[in-house]
């Protein structure tokens, strides 16, 4: 069976049926990656040197965002 047979049955059926099944696939694609961890576990280490260092200026919230 295809992807676009499983596509055509799926819309064939109820909206919560097609939520549940979205909902679903939707987790099965939100797991853990340990290489995404470990490279933006570098990342924030060289983020926390290169401002140690004064190699980054920090902003302050407000600034950015305006005091709302």
């Amino acid at each position: 069976m295809g992807k676009l047979e499983i596509i055509s049955m799926a819309l064939q059926l109820k909206a919560a049926e097609r939520y549940e099944i979205a909902e679903q696939i939707m987790q099965s694609l939100d797991k853990p990656d340990a290489e995404i961890d470990r490279v933006w576990a570098e990342e924030a280490v060289r983020r926390v040197q290169a401002c140690t260092e004064g190699r980054m200026a920090l902003v302050p919230f407000d600034e950015i965002f305006g005091n709302e």
